[in-house]
């Protein structure tokens, strides 16, 4: 028990006596007070390392050694007892063996002790799981209002608001918070910096909506009476006027009916050339009446307008036109329909029928009872104030008035003087005219007009937009304008990239040349329409590259440029250029096609490819014939050779040439194919052998010839490929 207490009390004592021990053996004053000097001062890492001894060692010691000295014995074992006391034997020998240097540092074992790195090891290669490929900003269409905030539009963009507040802030807009609202002439220009497409919303709330006219499309296969149709509603003679008969271009047209209603049409070709302007036409019609001719029945192209009618949504009225014809047979018009899916009235469904005559003027107050009856089922309204939303039909250039576009107005009212952007163009409305010509102030919803006043021409399909200012104006037609260039850069990187694409067979590359040409018409969708017609004509030996197209009559400069790039210029419904530019075009080499009719073009350009064309390389049977009998040649020299066959002919089909390849057939069976050596006729060596007469024949190392063996005649031919133009106007090149 007595030991247990020293014990305990000797821990006391050692655990009050730690931090004095240490303070004795850094400070100065106090050291020197048991009598430590700077010379003699004491380390506390050396002190640490003091062999393990007893106290009873340690006083028995202090002896032999000057007060001085034990002091600092004395101190020196305290303070190792006291760091070591709660340590085993064991530890503190193994501490002693790992610290044999005085100056050497502890290693600090913790929480973050540094690892040794390890060499690699070889392991199988895993491939890295493919990412979630997500839609890419070119391809994705961004829905914007007015007054949408920065943090709507970040949602929509998938951008974050700081981002979009900086291209704010360059467009010199006055960035406060992200939750004041945009304007939505603003929120487009960031979307296009941003890349990706837009389109717009407009809110009706608040507006005045007042019914409107209806809007009529009339679609059908060419030759079918569309236009002769609307002369005869309008009183008019516009078929006549028509180049070759067909229209050719998208026409719209106020018609005030009998009943004192008013009608707007859209006049569409129906050539398989001008698919797009049957879109467009589609695209911003209340209704379609599908006029089909009742001795012709269903068309490819009257299936193209039902197609159309069925993507843009909108009902159908079906017209049967040339009633009159002796030849007529509406009923099976009606079951052609039918059998395409049309749910006519007759037949208990909900599209209307009605047999008219264009010619007699039958029927037709039977379809005006039609389109009215569908357009009040439809309630069709519009809001009639604020700014137009209006949709481009047609455009062109006018010498005297410049960029004209003929849009009709959706919703709003269109109000000369309005600074406006149309496409990537802009402009202010210099002057409204309607479809008669007649000069207008304001232009009211389901109304086609003429525009005057843009800077440049605009695309058919383009979308014009009322902005505020003309500085907008500018900002908005300059943003558009690089947004299409950049898609139209990207389109092309895309097609490069799919034409360089190696192929199944790379040892096979046909040859293929190159026809440049430049495309001129009076209007914007006719342009489009050609080009796209042209490029169709497009085959693995010819590339029809459309340079350059324009609207308007033929330039010096389209020649200038048809000469640097060695292009045919062509001309679709322009005037026939000045006798000094058809001069400078014929010093200068350049060929210049001018048309009125697109069958016309689409034959003689497709001609022009068939003999640009290289063709391939075709081996032909240009003759057969028989042998007769054989002669052999023994006895000649070494120098012309040793003995020889000849194979007496009676050719027994076509001709035989001397340059050409022999082919030895010998009960229908190939034996030898090689070039023909020598081929007489009379003894007398000849070029042709035709057909019935006799020869002597010599094939280049071929001595197995057999009485009755067949010997056919083989010449390469190059076959070109052939212009093929389908009932329905579809152009194509075929090559073999």
């Amino acid at each position: 028990m007595y030991s247990i207490l020293r014990m305990f009390y000797l821990t006391s004592f050692l655990q009050g006596i730690d931090v004095g021990l240490t303070r004795v053996l850094t400070s100065p004053s106090l050291g020197h007070a048991v009598g430590l000097t700077s010379r003699t001062s004491l380390d506390c890492a050396s002190v640490r390392y003091i062999p393990e001894s007893s106290f009873s060692l340690f006083l028995q010691g202090s002896g032999h050694h000057t007060t001085k000295e034990s002091s600092i014995r004395i101190v020196s074992w305290l303070y190792i007892s006291l760091r070591c006391f709660h340590a085993s034997r064991e530890l503190w020998a193994r501490r002693k063996n790992d610290n044999q240097g005085v100056d050497l540092k502890t290693q600090k074992k913790g929480k973050f002790a540094k690892r040794i790195k390890k060499p690699p090891v070889d392991a199988p290669y895993v491939p890295p799981k493919l990412k979630r490929i997500t839609k890419s900003l070119q391809d994705k269409t961004i829905d914007i209002f007015e007054g949408m905030t920065t943090v709507e539009l970040a949602k929509r963009t998938g951008q974050s608001v700081i981002t979009l507040q900086e291209f704010l802030v360059n467009l010199g807009e006055k960035v406060v918070s992200e939750f004041d609202p945009l304007k939505i002439d603003v929120a487009e220009l960031v979307v296009m910096e941003v890349g990706a497409n837009v389109r717009r919303q407009h809110s009706n709330e608040g507006s005045e909506i007042l019914p409107r006219p209806v809007v009529v499309t009339v679609m059908g296969h060419v030759d079918h009476g569309k236009t002769s149709l609307l002369d005869a509603l309008r009183q008019t003679s516009v078929a006549a006027k028509e180049a070759g008969g067909i229209t050719q271009h998208l026409g719209a047209f106020v018609v005030s009916m009998p009943s004192g209603a008013s009608i707007t049409f859209l006049d569409t070709p129906g050539h398989a050339a001008f698919s797009a302007m049957r879109a467009r036409g589609a695209a911003v019609t209340d209704l379609v009446v599908l006029v089909v001719a009742a001795d012709d029945g269903v068309m490819p192209q009257t299936l193209e307008a039902i197609s159309h009618a069925k993507s843009a949504n909108v009902p159908v009225v079906v017209a049967i036109n040339k009633c009159d014809k002796p030849s007529a047979n509406p009923e099976r018009v009606k079951l052609q329909l039918a059998s395409e899916g049309f749910l006519l009235e007759e037949m208990g469904g909900d599209i209307q029928v009605v047999e008219v005559s264009a010619v007699t003027k039958t029927g037709l107050d039977s379809l005006e009872e039609a389109i009215l009856l569908q357009a009040e089922m439809m309630e069709l309204k519009a809001r009639v104030d604020g700014h137009a939303q209006a949709y481009v039909v047609e455009a062109k250039l006018d010498k005297g008035r410049g960029p004209l576009a003929t849009a009709i107005v959706k919703a709003g009212t269109l109000v000369c003087g309005q600074h406006v952007v149309v496409g990537s163009e802009w402009g202010r409305i210099r002057a409204i005219r309607d479809m008669s010509g007649k000069l207008t102030e304001r232009a009211r919803p389901a109304m086609p007009v003429v525009i005057e006043g843009l800077k440049g021409l605009p695309m058919a399909g383009d979308d014009v937009t009322v902005v505020e200012t003309e500085e907008r104006a500018r900002m908005l037609s300059a943003g558009r304008r690089r947004k299409y260039e950049k898609d139209r850069l990207r389109q092309i990187m895309e097609q490069r990239t799919e034409t360089n694409e190696p192929s199944e067979d790379d040892s096979v590359v046909p040859e293929r040349t190159e026809m440049p040409l430049i495309v001129k018409a009076d209007v914007q969708g006719t342009v489009q329409a050609v080009t796209d017609a042209l490029r169709t004509l497009n085959s693995p030996q010819v590339f029809v590259n459309v340079v350059h197209v324009g609207v308007g009559p033929i330039s010096q400069s389209d020649v200038d440029l048809a000469q640097a790039c060695g292009a045919y210029i062509v001309g679709f419904n322009v005037k026939s250029p000045p006798s000094s530019i058809s001069q400078a075009a014929i010093q200068a080499g350049t060929k210049i096609m001018q048309h009125q009719v697109i069958y016309h073009l689409l034959d003689e350009v497709g001609n022009l490819i068939v003999d640009k064309a290289p063709g391939t390389l075709e081996t032909k049977v240009a003759g057969e014939a028989e042998v007769l009998n054989i002669f052999e040649l023994r006895g000649r020299s070494k120098s012309a050779g040793g003995d020889i066959k000849i194979a007496g002919c009676r050719v027994m089909d076509g001709h035989f040439s001397k340059s050409s390849t022999m082919r030895l057939l010998r009960s229908g069976e190939e034996v030898f194919e090689g070039r023909c050596a020598s081929l007489k006729t009379n003894k007398h060596d000849v070029e042709l052998v035709e057909k019935g007469n006799e020869c002597g024949l010599v094939i280049l190392g071929c001595n197995d010839f057999q009485i009755g063996d067949v010997i056919q005649c083989l010449e390469q031919v190059v076959k070109k490929p052939k212009l093929i133009i389908s009932d329905n106007g579809i152009a194509r090149i075929e090559c073999y």
